[in-house]
This record gives C-alpha cells, sequence and structure tokens, in this order.
C-alpha cells in the first residue's frame, strides 16, 4: 500500500495566539499568551509593566485569513487544525454573557472553510486562557475556572454546533507539568503539589467539554492532544528502562485519565512517595468516568531518552532528556527520529485501541531567500517526507490514523521563544524577530511537494 485512505484528512495546524494578532480588538481580553511577549522560555510579567511583543501582530491571520485559506486550499488541504481564543469569547472569563464581536468571527472564519470545502478541527483551549482568572482566582488552582470554562465551552459549542465536527479539548494538556503559567495559569515555581491540583481540575474541565459535545453536538467527535514524548531506554541495563518508564508515564498519565477514566496506579503511587495530595470532591471520579474521549490526538517532533544516572541527562527546550547518539539535531536541538513517529503510533494505538489524529509535525528552521527570491527547504520537504512514510508504516502495521495536520503549514510566531525565525510553513510569511516585515505571502518549495503528496494521498512519497 503506497497510498493513505481515502478518508484520510490533510491539512495544517495553527494556534489563534501564534498567528491572529488583533490581540486587542473587538473585545479581545488579555490572555496569559499575551502576557509571554518573549515566549514561555521568559518569565511573565504582570498587567501593569506588560511590554509589546510579536504577538500582539502576529501574522495578522485575524484579518488575512481569507487569503491565508486560499493558500491552503491551493495546497489541497481538507482539513485544518485551529484554535479559538477563549479571550475573544469572554475577555476576562467570568463574565456572563460572551462577546459578539469574537463569536462573530469564528462564524466568517468557519464559513470560509466551509466555502473551500476544509473541515474545521477546533481546540477549545490552546496554551492561552483568560489572563483575569489567574489574576483575580490564581488560574486552574481555583475550582471555579471549571465552571468559567464550562460555561466558555457551553456557549460555543451551541454556537458552532452545526459547523464544527472535530473538537479537541486541551492543547498538549501534559505540558502543565513543564510550563505551568502556560498550562494551568500557575507561577512557574509553583509547587508539584499546585500544578497537579490544578491539573485534577483541568483534567474534570476536560471531562465535562468531552460530555457536553456529545449531548451538544451528537454527531461530532472529540478527543484529547497529547505531547508525545517519547522516551527510550539510554541502554539496556534494567535501571535506564524503569527510568524510561517513569518518563513516559509522566504524559501518559493524561491520555489514561481521559481515556480510561481514572487516575493509575503509577500516579497514584508518585502522589503518595512525593507528599501530593490532590483534593478531589464527591463527584469527580465518576466525572472522569463518564467522559472518554473519541480519540487520542498528539504532536511528534522528537524522541529522547532516559537514564537512571542524572548526570546524562542534558536542559533541552523545555522538556530535558538524554541525547541519543544516533539522531541528528534540528537547528534547535531537537532530535529528528522519524521511526520513533511509527514507534509512537504502534504504542498509542496498542494502549489505548482509540483512533489516533497526528496534530502537530513539522521542522522549524531558519529558512533563507535565494538569488532568485524563492525558498528551497529541502530540509524541511525530507523531515515531513520521512515521518509520512513512518505514519504509512503505522497505518499497515494495523493503526487506525485519522489524518494529518503539520504544525504551522504558515510561518507563525513560536511559541517557546517568540521567534518568526524559528519558520515551519509552507508559506513564507515576510516578518522576522525584530517586527519588521511586510507580512507579505509566498510559497515555499515545500508548498508544491505537499500539494503533491495530498493530491496522491500519499504516493509521490520518497521511500
Amino acid at each position: 500500500m503506497k497510498t493513505f485512505p481515502q478518508s484520510f484528512l490533510w491539512g495544517g495546524a495553527i494556534a489563534a495566539n501564534q498567528v491572529e494578532g488583533a490581540f486587542q480588538q473587538h473585545g479581545k481580553g488579555l490572555s496569559t499568551s499575551d502576557m509571554l511577549p518573549n515566549g514561555i522560555l521568559s518569565p511573565h510579567q504582570t498587567r501593569q509593566d506588560r511590554t509589546p511583543g510579536i504577538k500582539d501582530l502576529a501574522i495578522d491571520f485575524y484579518n488575512r485569513y481569507p487569503q491565508d485559506i486560499a493558500l491552503f486550499k491551493e495546497m489541497g488541504f481538507t482539513c485544518l487544525r485551529l484554535s479559538i481564543a477563549w479571550t475573544r469569547i469572554f475577555p476576562n472569563g467570568d463574565e456572563l454573557e460572551p462577546n459578539e464581536e469574537g463569536l462573530a468571527y469564528y462564524d466568517k472564519i468557519f464559513d470560509e472553510l466551509a466555502k473551500h470545502q476544509i473541515t474545521p478541527f477546533v481546540t477549545l483551549s490552546h496554551y492561552e486562557m483568560p489572563y483575569a482568572l489567574t489574576e483575580n482566582y490564581g488560574g486552574w488552582a481555583s475550582r471555579k475556572t471549571i465552571g468559567f470554562f464550562e460555561r466558555y465551552a457551553r456557549v460555543v459549542l451551541e454556537r458552532y454546533k452545526d459547523k464544527v465536527k472535530l473538537w479537541l479539548t486541551f492543547n498538549e494538556i501534559n505540558m502543565s507539568t513543564h510550563a505551568p503559567f502556560t498550562g494551568v495559569g500557575l507561577p512557574e515555581e509553583a509547587s508539584e503539589q499546585d500544578i497537579y491540583q490544578a491539573i485534577h481540575h483541568q483534567l474534570l474541565a476536560s471531562a465535562q467539554a468531552v460530555n457536553l459535545v456529545h449531548s451538544i453536538i451528537p454527531d461530532a467527535k472529540v478527543g484529547n492532544m497529547l505531547l508525545g514524548a517519547l522516551v527510550y531506554p539510554f541502554t539496556c541495563s534494567p535501571d535506564d528502562v524503569i527510568a524510561a518508564m517513569h518518563k513516559n508515564n509522566q504524559w501518559l498519565f493524561f491520555g489514561d485519565v481521559q481515556t480510561r477514566g481514572r487516575y493509575p496506579g503509577y500516579v497514584l503511587r508518585y502522589f503518595r512517595e512525593n507528599g501530593i495530595e490532590v483534593a478531589m470532591e464527591p463527584g469527580d471520579i465518576e466525572q472522569l468516568a463518564s467522559a472518554s474521549v473519541d480519540f487520542i490526538s498528539f504532536s511528534y517532533y522528537a524522541s529522547g531518552c532516559a537514564s537512571a544516572d542524572p548526570k546524562a541527562t542534558e536542559v533541552g527546550n523545555i522538556i530535558d532528556s538524554v541525547p541519543n547518539p544516533y539522531l541528528e539535531k534540528s537547528q534547535w536541538g531537537w532530535l529528528i527520529d522519524p521511526k520513533g513517529l511509527r514507534v509512537l503510533l504502534n504504542f498509542l494505538w496498542d494502549r489505548y485501541q482509540k483512533p489516533l489524529f497526528i496534530v502537530e509535525n513539522g521542522l522549524g528552521a531558519r529558512d533563507e531567500l535565494d538569488g532568485d527570491g524563492e525558498i528551497q527547504d529541502d530540509y524541511r520537504i525530507a523531515y515531513l517526507n520521512d515521518h509520512l512514510v513512518q505514519a504509512r508504516e503505522a497505518i499497515l502495521d494495523g493503526v487506525e490514523l485519522m489524518g494529518f495536520t503539520s504544525w504551522g503549514p504558515i510561518d507563525l510566531v513560536a511559541n517557546s521563544t517568540a521567534e518568526m525565525s524559528k519558520r515551519y510553513g509552507y508559506i513564507y510569511v515576510d516578518r522576522h524577530d525584530d517586527g519588521t516585515g511586510t507580512l507579505e505571502r509566498k510559497r515555499k518549495k515545500s508548498f508544491y511537494w505537499y500539494q503533491e503528496v495530498i493530491r496522491t494521498h500519499g504516493a509521490s512519497l520518497s521511500e
């Protein structure tokens, strides 16, 4: 089999806070992402001393979406994963009534996608929440935030129930243990006790959202979204195998709860041994058990290794791991491991027996215009080609794979570093780290490569 299934969804993935800009237009409130003008690797600021950042305009998708969606259609997209900015709907998070201008904006987006026969695939919360909820309630540390999120989810599900049939709850929900301000609105120095309490509230909110989707839009499907942080043992030493097991369990915990509806024993042991006591109220366990997701979605950029020797670990981009001597690194130090995607797909399929969806995968690189003003991004083509070949191998292995939405089909602002120079797109955007540029869009070589991959359902991929 050289082709992907006819029902396979092809496209790309973007996030509101990395593409839209217009960060205070039409009633939008400040989000936690707006408070990170230099990326999640920098300390956040207070509202009073916030300085302008590149995300404030991003790539101006807010105003240029018809042009960008037309380019996606030209590539052949059948699916676009995007997020709704919670702060466009409820600027401070705790209002009783939504902001109509925000709701109307996404109506226009979904109508534009429908015009081009592109399926919208919507994330309810993608690395942002109303900053006012962190100021006034402590973010997800407060159970009240569950109710605020439920109100937001109910409003958008009711509003778009005839336009959106694929939903995700929280983007890379397991990242909260590594970047708590981004994930759950807590200070970066927050204790594990506080982080896991906030995570419990977010898992309850995710379960509520799953049940809301099933009740409001019976013909829709809703999934979770994990950062697929696959970790290998550094050696065949049993101690390294156990170290890898522990590292993988740190992120699989989230998939286990959202799929199986209960806290797994290995996490309860970790809580006991580290003095973590997650406060639960009557009905919490039943709430989690009632809301198994319909499918598992995940991002995959790199694999890592784990060792029982703490001296072997290197500080990485957000997540630390042991370098793998068998793999090359990207310009940002991420290990390039296409075969790891096949391993991960088989691993998740065996564990959950639910359909899978690759909702992020791509190569961040510094693209340079050649003498003719073109971008010959063969490195990106090679990366994506090799990963898609392994995804196809996983399908042959028996994995049920719904689709592939590569990260950043158009250049956007990097979430971790707030750079434009870390480019992922098939479409170049003339904007630079210092904020200069015309915002002009330009097709890269990879644009035409991906266009052919989609047209041939993968038959054009190189082995």
